[in-house]
């Protein structure tokens, strides 16, 4: 049997996939994962995801999709967590090219959908911002989910919407989210997050970190992204729960807007006219400020002083938990230091790891 769970937004969606198949399907038979390549900068220093064109080693998977493997490697100076994601996880890795908007989306699903006669068909959300409505001020990254939302609806098969971690990206809190939130379909355990522990030792995304640290217990206030956002890590964030897809689409107006577009420009442009603006123009207008910062050494001397205060003054916020995204940006390193700097603060400090998350001094 094949399961095919497409990850909505990308990135910490195709990790959780992972965790999704194991705790509902168990090991008895293996999952095909559509999933954007689009990382952040602190991985992938262009703008934008990445399309078939930008990699070389794909594998044909059917006429209109390209598989992933290992072997793969994005075309400098483009940056990829997808091959490593491949060669770590016994699922299929395939890609979501969307260069040709939404219409070229559901073309690549119902394909999958044809060639693999799927025996089920998820479409996962981490945090829940696929619901949005558009002009949430909190709103951050509305394009991809709703790409994807807007082809899902379109394909000539039954697909499940599910979210889990409710309010964990930080762009919809629980709150927001309880109105349109169906039943409980599971609650991730510590058990689930074993096939992806050592994924969550290297990949970026703070989302599904959160949920996994909240599946193993860790409770609290954790502060992410570069703005230092609070997230509360409650028992409500390992959850994972049923939404209508109908009910979703009637509540998105840009999934909606988006569902006859033919290239990324076309949907790009709908996302500024209806929410305000573009996750890809604020990504190319922080890789320009990017390439004008000059990195802090990455040491003990320079690091740990930085860091005890920093702590101290997150901790007056209420804060118990980061990423090491957020302590990547805000100790002023690079993306090519943030693995450096885990291995540097877990050796110093190590009843501070609370994997995936940084437990902060109290």
């Amino acid at each position: 049997m094949t399961r095919l769970i497409v990850a909505a937004g990308g990135g910490g969606d195709a990790v959780a996939a992972a965790m999704l198949h194991t705790a509902l399907y168990g090991d008895g038979d293996q999952a095909v994962i559509l999933t954007y390549a689009w990382d952040r900068l602190l991985i992938d220093p262009v703008p934008g995801p990445r399309g078939a064109h930008d990699f070389t080693g794909l594998e044909p998977l059917t006429p209109a999709v390209w598989k992933v493997p290992g072997e793969a490697r994005p075309i400098a100076p483009a940056g990829s967590t997808l091959p490593r994601l491949a060669a770590e996880l016994p699922h299929t890795i395939a890609l979501i090219d969307p260069r040709h908007g939404a219409e070229g989306v559901t073309r690549q699903l119902e394909d999958l959908v044809t060639h693999l006669r799927p025996t089920s068909i998820d479409l996962l959300d981490v945090g829940g911002d696929v619901l949005a409505r558009g002009d949430e001020p909190t709103l951050k990254s509305p394009l991809g989910d709703s790409l994807t939302l807007a082809a899902c609806c379109q394909v000539n098969a039954p697909v499940r919407l599910l979210v889990a971690g409710p309010g964990l990206d930080g762009e919809l809190s629980h709150e927001d989210l309880r109105g349109i939130l169906g039943p409980v379909v599971h609650t991730f355990t510590a058990a689930d997050t074993e096939p992806i522990s050592q994924v969550l030792e290297w990949h970026p995304s703070e989302a599904t970190g959160m949920l996994a640290a909240a599946a193993r217990g860790v409770r609290g206030t954790c502060e992410v992204r570069d703005a230092g956002l609070p997230i509360p890590l409650t028992d409500e964030s390992p959850t994972l729960h049923e939404v209508d897809l109908d009910e979703a689409v009637s509540r998105n107006e840009l999934a909606r807007a988006l569902m006859s577009t033919t290239t990324l420009d076309e949907a790009e442009a709908l996302s500024r006219e209806i929410c305000g603006f573009s996750e890809i123009d604020y990504e190319r207008n922080k890789a320009l400020w990017l390439k004008e910062q000059r990195p802090a050494k990455l040491n003990a001397e320079s690091v740990l002083p930085r860091l005890a205060q920093f702590e101290a003054e997150a901790r007056s916020r209420g804060v118990t938990h980061t990423t090491f995204r957020r302590l990547t940006e805000v100790l002023n390193l690079s993306g090519y230091q943030r693995d450096g700097l885990r291995q540097l603060l877990i050796a110093s400090s190590p009843e501070q790891y609370a994997a995936p998350l940084w437990s902060l001094k109290q």
